[in-house]
């Protein structure tokens, strides 16, 4: 983040909005939590989900730090985190990710110095062998975005669409650490803050409503990455969710 009042404004918001939900997280007023959820759209630890995964793919390792240790009191496990930051890899390089891990590792360090002990949580499960991942991927992929994805880019160089099948939607999407709901407001909160993706970011918030995500929720992701990132992250977010719900109101007209 740029050191300037407005970003050090931005990152203020986007603390204090996670701070006052990990809060009532951690006092169980269930009542009020829910309040808090509908208000929202998006519960504690998916909003930290999606402030963690806009400073990972925008590698802000300063404010990353603030909102690992958010996401963790807001009730994320450790293993849910990790998660994350390996999916960063996927959509923003292997250098922010591996930096983000390194940052998530030094907060562990450092709340366990202070006798914190944070759940491990769930690991994912062996990845079934009774077929190849590619064959896994192929289906995973078709099964997200409601149909099968091939010729253009895909025939014009055939081996991204093996890495994308084989990696990405097999060895990534397989785990299940993560469901796929939580997998696409990861991506989204990752590709919110990368220049010349707003393509890619569409196609995922519209997969997002595909698995199970709404309008609301997506709405609330757009103002957790404008207070951490800056207002004009929000502004192009909610463009881009106008462009999907647009679409997707032009389609049911088509079909009636």
């Amino acid at each position: 983040m740029k050191n300037s009042a407005l970003s050090l404004m931005n990152m203020k918001a986007c603390i204090s909005k996670i701070l006052a939900a990990a809060f009532l997280f951690m006092l169980g007023f269930t009542g009020v939590s829910e309040a808090q959820t509908m208000k929202n759209g998006l519960d504690a630890k998916q909003q930290s989900m999606v402030a963690i995964a806009a400073f990972s793919g925008v590698g802000d390792l300063d404010d990353l730090k603030t909102v690992l240790g958010e996401g963790l009191d807001a009730g994320l496990s450790i293993n849910e985190i990790k998660e994350v930051l390996v999916q960063v890899y996927a959509y923003a390089g292997f250098p922010r990710s591996l930096n983000a891990i390194a940052i998530f590792q030094s907060v562990l360090d450092e709340r366990k110095a202070r006798g914190i002990d944070d759940v491990e949580g769930k690991a994912a499960s062996p990845m079934p062998t009774d077929r190849t991942n590619l064959a896994y991927g192929a289906e995973n992929q078709t099964r997200l975005f409601g149909q099968p994805i091939s010729g253009g880019i895909y025939e014009f160089v055939p081996v991204i669409d093996q890495f994308l099948k084989a990696h990405l939607f097999g060895d990534i999407f397989q785990r299940d650490t993560l469901d796929w709901k939580h997998r696409q407001l990861t991506t989204i909160g990752i590709l919110s803050g990368v220049s010349g993706v707003n393509p890619q970011l569409q196609g995922h918030l519209a997969t997002g409503l595909r698995q199970g995500l709404t309008v609301e929720q997506l709405r609330a992701a757009a103002a957790i990455v404008g207070d951490c990132l800056g207002k004009q992250y929000e502004e192009n977010m909610n463009q881009l969710i106008d462009n999907v719900v647009k679409k997707q109101d032009e389609q049911h007209n088509i079909r009636q």
